[in-house]
């Protein structure tokens, strides 16, 4: 379980930021872009949510099945979305055992290769991460200038 823990760890070093960052955007600003061919805010911050949640769970699940769920419906508030989603997150990370973050999963119809648990929640904070930078620029195109620094560490 104690990798389990650094995982946990340093995910909600970056996902504390996030979640910071998606209390700034306003209802009126979910289908802000910065451009025309980004997606829209809501859909950005759904997507993030969204995504790492199912990584995790397939890691824990053994199952690609989980990518073929919806989960792209835009929430109507997008900051209890993310404490929403980011609790059931915290759940799914902290019951990893040993067993499950080396088990090898079959996604190549996803990623086009096998991964094992803990290589699939890697590729999950990368992916996080990617698309936090993405909403620092959304946050700071909205107007506002008083972000936070890129990681958490309390």
């Amino acid at each position: 379980m104690e990798r389990a823990q650094k995982y946990l760890s340093y995910f909600l070093s970056h996902r504390k930021v996030t979640n910071e960052l998606i209390k700034k955007i306003d209802e009126k600003n979910y289908e802000f872009k910065p451009t025309e061919t980004s997606m829209p805010a809501g859909k950005l911050v759904t997507h993030m949510l969204t995504s790492f949640y199912m990584f995790a769970k397939t890691a824990k699940e053994g199952s690609p099945a989980v990518f073929g769920e919806k989960f792209d419906e835009i929430a109507p508030d997008l900051s209890e979305a993310a404490e929403n989603y980011t609790e059931k997150t915290i759940e799914v990370i902290s019951s990893l055992t040993s067993e499950e973050l080396e088990r090898k999963i079959d996604l190549t119809r996803v990623f086009g290769m096998e991964l094992t648990g803990s290589q699939l929640l890697q590729l999950a904070m990368d992916h996080e991460i990617h698309h936090k930078g993405n909403l620092f620029v959304y946050v700071r195109e909205i107007g506002h200038t008083d972000l936070p620094m890129f990681v958490s560490r309390g």
